[in-house]
This record gives structure tokens, C-alpha cells and sequence, in this order.
């Protein structure tokens, strides 16, 4: 069944990052079974769009915004269940987690590493007896295996070397006959015997994990929509620097530099962010060799988002026209914190933080940005097919961007604290533009509870953005008042009444809860693993969130946002 995403047609959503969610039978971690869930929920409250983080494989930071794979998926989304993975046996299912402590599993914030392990443990026990598939997922697995060629093979083999070197995704320091493309595929040629059989045995299990992970999501796609309901994913702009996507194919990559963002005063908790920028360690782009290829890196990415979305949201869409690199990796961040900027040029060659490909000061050279990143976008629009594109476009934005995203159909995002009219004052929401997504937070910011505690302790930017909001709003006279139910109801009536497409809730501002996700800058074992306080199967029948979600669809009604 086909959805109409049209931006005449209003909807609005939810944000929830899967490892978040919770049900009876999870291991530990949101997973396909626990998004089903949801998205039957959201649709019975009357919101019909799911928004998620990216779920590609992370690396050991457990970060979806520095995958080691921009297609793989990441294993403990898996939904690990008799009859969900072709081969897992009930025995075998039962045998591997009486072999673990679910209760500790489950309470608490997302236990990576065990979780992981016992995933994979049912799936390689799924492997195992592959030989046994039905004639039908046998053919499956060979139809996955030859469509997805143009990545798989490697992701598997630099999977494979990974768990070969601790689990570790640092290509760098792996043994030298395995730290470049070249060399790890002239070392497995050389593989013979058992040795070989037991290379390939290993990539094989790689493949058939993404094969069953593909296949849920695919699968969970197409009910989403037959209940009205969009899944709304995310392609980042970047990718990790110890990724498949870089060590198996460097050309495409500027490793001398790595991106970011510009130093940031919004972000207190950070002092590097404050001084220097962001710098995510992501490697910079060879648009020069992408377009050599015909983007076909870009297409095979998209192609990823599509075959669990029907809406891809492009993480920092800015960084297609320009973006924010350094000349030191993160790990050296700590070292260059106290340093002048001329203390920093002596260390890396005269070269300080700067955007790249170049700055928007001189017009001549905004111009030039603007030009290619619309030709960067329009090659993604033009392998877009159902899926509707939006862009992330928050931060330091060139005054260009909005304007060039609109005119090739990339809806941007409104953050109502931060958009100003031409007086500088608050925009109102009547004024933004039908080809937007407007939302009070993302899994960046602080959830507007946890916003008005910092305002009440004092906080001048905290206080401002509190006013700002209840501008919007239409009630500046709360601006004195706690986060009671009378405020929280204010905002969630306030966004469905813009003019925006879709509005978009974070789990935490429907529910009024201070629950965070991320720190930016912070590298804390807290980061990517808070998970929501009920099971998805308890909302329904929670008293205190069902009254919340009734007065929501009221406000959804009377502004045209119900399906």
C-alpha cells in the first residue's frame, strides 16, 4: 500500500530512537518487534510518522551517527525470535538465553556489549543450520546476496577482520597485511585449506545477519504503510572514518581532514564546542571522484534508506554545499583545547579549522557553494523514487540554504526557539513554509521539561528560548510558570498549529519526561543507550499518557493532521 506524503497533506510524528524502545520480549534493546509495536501505537493516537536515528551497524562507541558500515543494519535491531529468523529453532533459541540474565538485560539503559553478543549468539546458531532453510528462503538469501554485491562482500570481510582483531574497528592498527583494501584481498586469495573454508565460512555469516536484517526491516516497511503510518529514517551526512564504506573504497575520501561543525556557544556543557566546533572525525568528501563515478556511492546509500523508510531525513544537509573540517583527528582534541589559533597553525602545517570546500564570506564563492550542493542534492532526488527527501539544516545556516533546498523540494526543519522574523522576533508558525518539518527538539537538545528546570535555575539562554517559545505559542503570560500540565499542553498545541507539513514530537516532549539521548561532544557510556521508562504495550493502557495523547489528537484534528 502507497502513501500519500505530498506536502499538501499534513501529518505529524513522533521521533523515538529504536534502541529506546521497550516490549515484553526484547534482549535488551528496541529491535524490529518493539518498532512494530510503536508504529500500531502511533498510528491509534493519530500520528503518522515514526521518526528514527540511523540503524546502521555502530562501531564500539554504539554511536548510529559513526557507523562502520552506511549500509549494514545494525544486529541488535534484529527482532531474535522462533520464526522471525529463518533457521532459529525453538530449542536453540531457549538453550542460548537461559544462558543469560534477561532481567538484568532489560533494566536500565541499553547494554551494548552483552546485548550484542547474545544477538549474535542466536543468530550464528540460526547459521548453523542454514542448510535447512525452505527452498524459498534459501532462493531469498541468494537474491539478497546478488542484488546488495556492490557492498556486502567487503562489509563481510572487514566484519570478519574486525572480530579477528577483538572486535576492534580501527583498520589502522590492525596487523599490516590487513590495514588496506588491497593487501586484505591479496591475503584472503592466498587463503587456502581450512583456512579458507573458515575466511568464508566467516563471511557468509556476515552476509546472512544483514540478509535477515534487511529482510525484518523490508518487511516492517510494508506494514507501516498498510496502517497509514510512515517510517521516517536517516542518512548522515558523514561516515565513520574506521568504516567498511573508507577502507574499501579511499579514493572517495579526503582523510587529511575531518568534519564537523563551527564552534557552537549554544552547547554549554562542551568547552572544545564552545572554542573550536565539533569535530566528528568523520572524513571529508572527493566530490571530484563521486562524480567521476556518477554518485553511485550516494545512490547505493539512498537505496539503503529506502529499503526501511519511506521518508529519509539527511543528517546535516549543509555539509552538500559546505562543511566545517579539521586538520586533527578527535582523538587530539584534548591537546589543541588550550591553544591559541596560532599555537594550532604551528602544530598542523599553518592549517586552522575552516569550512570546506570553501567559506561563504566572499559571494562569489557562497555562489559556488550554493551551485554544488544542489547538484550533489539533485543526484540524490533523481534515485529518490517514493521516498521524500528532507534536510537537516540547523546550526550556522549561509543564508542561501533554505532558499535552494526549497526550490529543488528538500523540506527543511524549523526549530520554533530559534527561527526570527525580520525583526528579530520569534517567527510564528503561520509564517513557515508548507515544505518544512517543525519540531521543538531533536536527540541533540535538552527535552523542553528539562529546558524549563535550567530556565527556573537561572539559565539567561535557558529563560530566553523558554519566552521564545510561548511567543510561539501564543502565551507569554506562562512564562513564569513550572512545566505543569498546563504548559506541556500549551506546546504540543502550539507546534500542530503551524503551517509546516509535518510536526514532528520527540518521545520525551509528548510525554513530559527529562529523559535525553545524547550529549553532543560528551563521550559518556550514557550516550545512545537511555531507553523509554514503560514497555510499548503499556501506553495504552497508562492513564497519564492516554489522556496526553487524547488532547493531542484533538489538536491534530483541528489543524488538518489526522490521516
Amino acid at each position: 500500500m502507497g502513501l500519500d506524503l505530498h506536502y499538501d497533506n499534513k501529518r505529524a510524528g513522533i521521533l523515538v530512537p529504536v534502541f529506546a524502545i521497550r516490549h515484553e520480549n526484547d534482549l535488551g534493546a528496541g529491535d524490529v518487534e518493539g518498532m512494530r509495536q510503536l508504529i500500531r501505537w502511533a498510528g491509534d493516537s493519530g500520528l503518522s510518522v515514526v521518526q528514527i536515528l540511523p540503524i546502521n551497524e555502530t562501531g564500539n562507541d554504539n554511536s548510529p551517527y559513526n557507523a562502520i558500515s552506511s549500509m549494514a543494519l545494525e544486529p541488535t535491531t534484529i527482532d531474535c525470535t522462533p520464526g522471525h529468523v529463518p533457521g532459529l529453532t525453538q530449542e536453540a533459541h531457549t538453550a542460548i538465553l537461559s544462558q543469560h540474565d534477561l532481567d538484568a538485560l532489560r533494566q536500565g539503559p541499553v547494554h551494548y556489549d552483552e546485548v550484542r553478543k547474545l544477538k549474535l549468539e542466536l543468530l550464528r546458531a540460526a547459521f548453523l543450520q542454514r542448510r535447512f532453510l525452505k527452498k524459498g528462503e534459501a532462493a531469498a538469501f541468494d537474491d539478497f546476496r546478488s542484488k546488495q554485491h556492490d557492498w556486502l562482500a567487503d562489509y563481510a570481510l572487514f566484519r570478519t577482520i574486525m572480530d579477528r582483531n577483538g572486535g576492534s574497528e580501527l583498520w589502522d592498527q590492525w596487523p599490516p597485511e590487513f590495514r588496506s583494501i588491497t593487501a586484505l584481498h591479496t591475503w584472503a586469495a592466498a587463503q587456502t585449506g581450512e583456512d579458507r573454508s573458515a575466511l568464508v565460512e566467516e563471511m557468509d555469516f556476515w552476509q546472512f545477519v544483514q540478509w535477515v536484517a534487511w529482510s525484518q526491516w523490508g518487511a516492517l516497511r510494508e506494514e507501516a504503510a498498510g496502517m497509514g503510518v510512515a517510517i521516517m529514517g536517516d542518512m548522515p551526512f558523514g561516515v565513520s572514518y574506521y568504516s567498511a564504506d573508507v577502507f574499501s573504497q579511499p579514493h572517495l575520501f579526503d582523510l587529511d581532514w575531518s568534519g564537523g561543525a563551527p564552534p557552537e556557544p549554544f552547547f554549554k556543557d562542551d568547552e572544545f564546542t564552545q572554542k573550536w566546533g565539533q569535530n566528528w572525525g568523520i572524513p571529508l568528501y572527493r566530490w571530484d571522484r563521486m562524480q567521476e563515478e556518477d554518485f553511485a556511492w550516494w545512490h547505493r546509500r539512498l537505496r539503503g534508506v529506502r529499503s526501511h523508510a519511506h521518508i529519509c531525513r539527511i543528517d546535516h544537509v549543509l555539509g552538500f554545499y559546505r562543511i566545517y573540517g579539521f586538520p586533527w583527528r578527535p582523538q587530539f582534541n584534548p591537546d589543541f583545547l588550550p591553544l591559541s589559533e596560532e599555537e594550532a597553525a604551528s602544530r598542523t602545517g599553518g592549517r586552522l579549522p575552516g569550512f570546506h570546500p570553501r567559506s561563504d564570506e566572499a559571494p562569489a564563492d557562497a555562489e559556488a557553494n550554493r551551485k554544488e550542493g544542489e547538484h550533489y542534492l539533485k543526484a540524490l532526488i533523481e534515485k529518490a523514487e517514493d521516498c521524500v527527501l528532507v534536510g537537516e539544516d540547523l546550526g550556522m545556516v549561509p543564508n542561501y540554504v533554505r532558499p535552494s533546498l526549497q526550490s529543488i523540494g528538500i523540506a527543511g526543519f524549523k526549530i520554533p526557539m530559534w527561527e526570527s522574523d525580520q525583526n528579530d522576533q520569534v517567527a510564528q508558525g503561520d509564517q513557515y513554509p508548507a515544505i518544512s518539518v517543525a519540531t521543538y527538539s531533536t536527540h541533540d537538545h535538552d527535552p523542553m521539561k528539562q529546558l524549563w528546570q535550567r530556565a527556573e535555575e537561572g539559565d539567561e539562554d535557558a529563560k530566553n528560548n523558554q519566552k521564545r517559545l510561548l511567543d510561539f505559542c501564543h502565551r507569554p503570560e506562562l512564562s513564569d510558570h513550572p512545566f505543569d500540565e498546563e504548559v506541556h499542553q500549551t506546546l504540543l498545541k502550539g507546534l500542530s498549529e503551524c503551517n509546516s507539513w509535518l510536526v514532528v514530537y520527540m518521545i520525551t516532549d509528548l510525554f513530559g519526561t527529562r529523559q535525553r539521548f545524547n550529549v553532543p561532544g560528551a563521550v559518556s557510556g550514557s550516550n545512545w543507550s537511555e531507553r523509554m521508562r514503560s514497555e510499548v504495550s503499556a501506553l495504552a493502557a497508562d492513564k497519564k499518557i492516554s489522556q496526553i495523547t487524547s488532547k493531542l489528537r484533538g489538536y491534530l484534528e483541528a489543524n488538518g493532521r489526522l490521516v
